[in-house]
C-alpha cells in the first residue's frame, strides 16, 4: 500500500484530514502526523512515506525547509503542500524544490483524495517502470550469459564461418581483433571431504572472480557452468600476450589462494595465431586441466609444462625395477568421481605418457595397468549401485582382453570405453540426484513466489549452490531461465486468483509477489496475451 504522513500544525484541520478520508479503504496507508516540519523530519526519515502532505505556514520548520530537506533525503517521496496563501511566490519556490502539487486551502477531504489519487497513480507508475526496467534487466543478463557460454561453445568447435564470429562477437561486445589469442581455463572446488555441497566461502570465491573480470582489457571471460570459467585472452604481439596471461594468472591466483575451503586448478593453451586456432590453445587448455585429476590441486599449469610433469616422478624406470605402489589407483578414482566424458581421452594420454614410453610398451605392463584399471571402474560403477551383470555389460568380463592389449593404442582404446561407461552411469545417477536438487528448488519457489524479494541468488542458497552453478543446472534441466520460471508460476497463481476469488487486479498483484499492479498488468498481458480482466471476464463468460 502507498504510505501517506500528514505535516499540519492546526489540530482541527489535522483530525479532519486524518479522519474524514477513509484512507484504507481507499488503498492507503496513513503512517503517521506531527504539529511542525522540525517534529515531522525525524520522523520521515523513518518511516519513508511516500507521499508527504504538509501545511507551507508551521512554527519551528515551515513546510518549504522541509520539503528541501525530504527531497534532498527521499527523492521518491512525493509533496503535496497545502497552503491558505495563493501567492505566486511560495507556489514558484515549491516547484523549485520539487514539491509534487500545491493545494490552495480551504480544500475539502474529496478534492484532497483526489489530488493523493493522481499522485498515488503517479507512483505506481514510477514503480512498473522501475521493476520492469530491473526485471528486464535480470532477464538480459541471464539471456547474454547463456548467448556468450553458446558462443565460446561455437567458437571452439568452430562452428561459425569468420563473418559469424566476428559479427557474433560485435553483437556481445567482444572485440576479436587482435595478432595473438591463447584460451585459458579456470575453476574453484572444494576439499574432497567436504563433499559436494556449496560453501559460502566457494560461492564468494566465485563472485570475486566474476567482478574482477567482467571488464578487463583484452581478457574475455566466459561461463562454464559447474567447470568454472574460460578466458580468451588476445593481444597484438606475443610479448603483450604473455604478459597479459601473467597477469590473468596472477590475479586468478591471488583471488583464490588463502581460501581455507578453496583448491583451485587452471590450464593455459598454447598462443596461436588465428582465431580459427583457437580449438587447438583450448585443446590444450583442457589437457592441461586434465592433470587435476592426478591429484594435483592450486596449480596453473601450461601445456608446455605438461612435458616435465611425470606421474611416477622417476625419468628412467623399467619393468624390471617398477615399483608397483608409485602408481596410485586413488587418480583414478579421482577422476572417475569428478572427471568429465570429454576429457576421457586426454586423461589416458596424460597417464600413458606419465607412466613412461619404455613401460607402456611391454604387454606385461599393459595388462597389469588394463586390470588394475578394469577393477577400479568396475568398483566405482557397484559403488553407483549397480550389479555385476551391469559391470559385464559396460566393461566387458575380461575373456576378450588379450585383443585390446595387443597394442597400446587398442589398450587405451579400450580404457576409454570402459572409463567413459563408468563416468555416463556416473552421470545419469548425478541428473537423478540433480532432479531432486531441482525439485527441492521449486518446492521453495513455490513457498516464496509471493515475496517480492525473491531472487537467483536466494533460490541458490536454498540448496547450497553458487548462483551461477545452480542457474546453468536450472536453465539445462528445466529449458527455462529461473526468471521465466518464477514469472511463470506466478502467472499461474494470478489465474487461479483471477478464476476463483473476487479479489481485485491490486490485491492479486501483491498476492503473487509484485509490489506494482500496473507492472503486474503488463506482465501478464505479455505473457497470457490478454490482461487480467479479459481474463476473468473470458472465465465468467464460460461458466454462465
Amino acid at each position: 500500500m502507498i504510505k501517506v504522513f500528514l505535516v499540519e500544525d492546526e489540530i482541527v484541520m489535522r483530525e479532519g484530514i486524518k479522519s474524514t478520508v477513509q484512507w484504507e479503504r481507499e488503498g492507503y496507508d496513513f503512517i503517521g502526523e506531527a504539529s511542525d516540519g522540525e517534529l515531522a523530519y525525524p520522523m520521515i526519515q523513518n518511516l519513508k512515506p511516500d507521499i508527504v502532505i504538509t501545511d507551507i505556514r508551521m512554527p519551528f520548520m515551515d513546510g518549504l525547509e522541509l520539503s528541501r530537506m525530504v527531497k534532498k533525503e527521499l527523492p521518491e517521496t512525493k509533496i503535496i503542500i497545502l497552503s491558505g496563501y495563493s501567492d505566486f511566490e511560495y507556489a514558484k519556490q515549491a516547484i523549485g524544490i520539487g514539491v509534487t502539487d500545491y493545494l490552495l486551502k480551504p480544500i475539502s477531504s474529496a478534492k484532497l483524495l483526489e489530488a493523493v489519487n493522481r499522485v498515488a497513480e503517479m507512483i505506481r507508475k514510477e514503480r512498473a517502470e522501475r521493476e520492469h526496467s530491473g526485471h528486464s534487466q535480470r532477464v538480459l543478463e541471464e539471456y547474454e550469459k547463456l548467448e556468450r557460454q553458446r558462443f565460446f561453445t561455437d567458437l571452439m568447435f568452430n562452428r561459425m564461418s569468420m563473418s559469424e564470429v566476428l559479427e557474433k562477437g560485435r553483437d556481445l561486445e567482444i572485440d576479436l581483433m587482435a595478432q595473438d589469442y591463447r584460451i585459458l581455463l579456470f575453476g574453484i572446488r572444494q576439499p574432497e571431504e567436504l563433499g559436494q555441497v556449496y560453501s559460502k566461502e566457494l560461492v564468494a570465491a566465485a563472485q570475486e572472480i566474476e567482478d574482477a573480470f567482467l571488464e578487463r582489457e583484452g581478457v574475455y571471460m566466459f561461463e562454464r557452468g559447474t567447470e568454472g570459467w574460460a578466458f580468451l585472452v588476445k593481444a597484438d604481439s606475443e610479448e603483450e600476450l604473455e604478459e597479459r596471461t601473467a597477469e590473468t594468472v596472477g590475479l586468478l591466483t591471488d583471488l583464490a589462494v588463502g581460501k581455507e575451503k578453496v583448491e583451485y586448478f587452471g590450464g593455459i593453451g598454447k598462443a596461436v595465431k588465428r582465431l580459427r586456432e583457437l580449438p587447438e590453445s583450448y585443446n590444450g587448455a583442457n589437457r592441461a586441466m586434465s592433470l587435476r585429476y592426478m591429484g594435483r590441486s592450486n596449480e596453473i599449469i601450461s601445456v608446455d609444462q605438461m612435458q616435465k610433469i611425470s606421474l611416477l616422478q622417476e625419468d628412467d624406470i623399467d619393468l624390471s625395477t617398477l615399483d608397483i605402489g608409485k602408481i596410485d589407483r586413488k587418480i583414478l578414482q579421482n577422476f572417475l568421481k569428478s572427471g568429465l566424458a570429454e576429457d576421457v581421452r586426454h586423461f589416458i594420454e596424460d597417464y600413458f605418457e606419465g607412466l613412461g614410453e619404455s613401460n607402456v610398451n611391454s604387454m606385461l605392463f599393459r595388462q597389469y595397468i588394463t586390470m588394475d584399471m578394469y577393477f577400479c571402474t568396475a568398483a566405482f560403477i557397484e559403488e553407483l549401485g549397480h550389479d555385476s551383470q551391469c559391470i559385464v555389460e559396460h566393461c566387458g568380463d575380461f575373456k576378450g582382453v588379450g585383443d585390446v592389449l595387443s597394442g597400446v593404442e587398442s589398450t587405451k582404446d579400450y580404457l576409454e570405453r570402459i572409463i567413459g561407461e563408468a563416468i555416463r552411469l556416473r552421470d545419469s545417477a548425478s541428473m537423478k540426484k540433480y532432479g531432486t536438487l531441482l525439485d527441492t528448488a521449486k518446492e521453495y519457489i513455490l513457498q516464496n513466489y509471493d515475496k517480492d524479494d525473491i531472487s537467483l541468488n536466494a533460490v541458490a542458497a536454498s540448496v547450497n549452490l553458487s548462483p551461477s552453478h545452480f542457474s546453468t543446472i536450472f536453465s539445462q534441466e528445466t529449458g527455462e531461465t529461473f526468471i521465466e520460471y518464477l514469472t511463470r508460476v506466478r502467472m499461474e497463481k494470478a489465474k487461479e486468483l483471477l478464476r476463483c476469488s473476487n479479489m481485485k487486479s491490486t490485491e492479486i498483484a501483491y498476492a503473487v509477489g509484485y509490489k506494482d499492479s500496473h507492472y503486474f498488468s503488463y506482465l501478464f498481458k505479455k505473457t497470457q496475451g490478454c490482461t487480467p480482466k479479459e481474463f476473468r471476464m473470458k472465465g465468467l463468460s464460460q461458466t454462465v
